[in-house]
């Protein structure tokens, strides 16, 4: 605990008015403090979510962010992906009044042992399955964080866990104060919200967070494999378990890509059999070897550790096998919303792709993906604001052409595929230009897929959809 977790009669703002905002708020609320919130968003937007905590006290400020809210609190909570750089909260910092995220406002008021899980890309994989291995295991779990059950929940709903497994993004661990988790796991740092940071530095810096205020008694789990995580792990205070896909470690987690190995300080080895396993991808293995390292710390015994990561059946919107027709297989991989992301989907087929691509850019070098597509991707189909442009980046590794919508790009995938391709959606870019989320951007293709499903007579039709007038050769 530290001197703010009084927060009766306290003056707190919360910044954002989310899923998570309407949780802190609701806590906030029924421990005394006096609530202001605020958000971008306008009160006739809003107007339905806001009643009920209006009712109780909270006051709104909407529609805009006047600065003499922000400088007369006694801290304020931020909601994730509101950027601490915005004016009014540079403002207040400079100021002295504290910043603090969710999960840190969380933190004060939780004692349970903590596992918290951050990375670019394979977060909420290894968040979810390492959470299904300690429940296999026999533990109570509580699931939450970035996967989208906000940590307050935990303290606001008095649950009772063994561990907590906590998925954390950038943007929530950059307000961090106390906040440490008993074992911290970084999966991976590539570029991503380049349009949020002023370069890939400030990005790791965000990510190397997680591990502030960890101490000798806890636990580090890094990918050795990933220099711009192996480049933290000399400053770390924590025990440091590396996992490698690319070498025998003395201690960690490592891969011959039939078994993966634990070996402990004592140098006894645990192998876990993947011939079971389900998890498709290149990807997923160094998911699984940070969740075999976490879940051997936390003590979970070797059989209950194989037939979890047997039974695990991954999650959805990632390299999903949606259908078969005609011989040709449709994955959706909708949650690949950067380039790294795109890079390992293609790096987990053989060949023969036809790709869709494309969205609203979120910043990083394309250019970094031209040779693998140069040797998997036989026609990529683009999408959304990006579309010209990966038409006239990719256009001279394979063929191109452009899509005006979802439905359109898999049409012309479908009509100009072959016995064997492989139809992937892997957009490497986010989906708001087009979508809410990428979760309705992956349910839009396969709801595409499931109506070829049902009209696959029509495929090798004399109409191809608009492909011959915008295939680039």
């Amino acid at each position: 605990m530290n001197s703010l977790t009084e927060l009766n009669n306290k003056n707190i703002l919360v910044v954002g008015f989310g899923k998570t905002g309407k949780a802190m708020t609701r806590f906030l609320l029924d421990r005394g403090a006096l609530v202001t919130v605020n958000d971008s968003k306008t009160n006739t937007e809003l107007f339905a979510d806001i009643a009920p905590f209006k009712k109780d006290g909270a006051t709104f400020i909407l529609g805009s962010h006047p600065s003499e809210i922000f400088l007369c609190q006694d801290f304020i909570v931020l909601s994730p992906g509101v950027d601490p750089n915005l004016f009014p909260l540079r403002q207040a910092h400079e100021g002295g009044i504290p910043l603090v995220s969710e999960i840190e406002l969380a933190s004060w008021f939780i004692r349970t042992p903590m596992i918290g899980i951050t990375g670019t890309n394979g977060k909420t994989t290894t968040t979810s399955l390492l959470s299904e291995i300690l429940r296999h295991a026999g533990f109570s779990v509580f699931t939450g964080g970035n996967i989208g059950n906000p940590l307050i929940n935990f303290v606001q709903n008095k649950i009772k866990a063994d561990f907590l497994v906590v998925e954390l993004s950038s943007f929530q661990l950059e307000a961090i104060e106390k906040f440490c988790p008993h074992i911290a796991v970084l999966l991976n740092i590539t570029e991503d919200h380049l349009d949020r940071y002023p370069g890939f530095a400030a990005y790791c810096e965000a990510k190397y967070r997680i591990f502030l205020n960890q101490t000798k008694e806890n636990f580090a789990i890094v990918n050795y494999d990933d220099g711009a995580c192996r480049a933290i792990i000399p400053s770390l205070s924590a025990r440091v378990l590396p996992f490698s896909q690319e070498k025998v470690l003395t201690e960690g987690m490592y891969s011959n890509g039939k078994f993966l190995y634990f070996r402990g300080t004592d140098d006894s080895v645990h192998a876990y059999r993947l011939a079971k396993v389900k998890l498709f991808g290149v990807h997923n293995l160094q998911n699984m070897l940070a969740a075999i390292g976490a879940s051997e710390v936390c003590g979970c015994s070797p059989e209950k550790i194989q037939e979890a990561l047997e039974n695990f059946q991954g999650l959805h919107h990632r390299i999903e096998f949606v259908h078969e027709i005609n011989g040709i297989s449709f994955y959706n991989d909708s949650k690949a919303t950067n380039i790294d992301a795109l890079l390992k989907a293609l790096q987990s087929f053989p060949k023969n792709i036809i790709l869709i691509a494309g969205g609203r850019e979120k910043g990083g070098d394309y250019s970094v993906l031209k040779e693998e597509i140069k040797k998997k991707v036989k026609l990529l189909i683009a999408i959304g604001e990006t579309r010209e442009k990966f038409c006239n980046l990719f256009g001279s590794v394979t063929t191109t052409g452009c899509a005006a919508t979802l439905d359109e790009a898999v049409q012309t995938a479908f009509q100009n595929a072959a016995q064997g391709d492989i139809v992937l959606l892997a957009p490497a870019c986010a989906s708001f230009d087009m979508f809410a989320n990428y979760e309705e951007r992956g349910q839009k293709f396969i709801d595409a897929v499931r109506r070829l499903s049902h009209n696959k007579n029509d495929h090798h039709s004399d109409d191809n959809y608009g492909y011959a007038r915008c295939i680039k050769e």
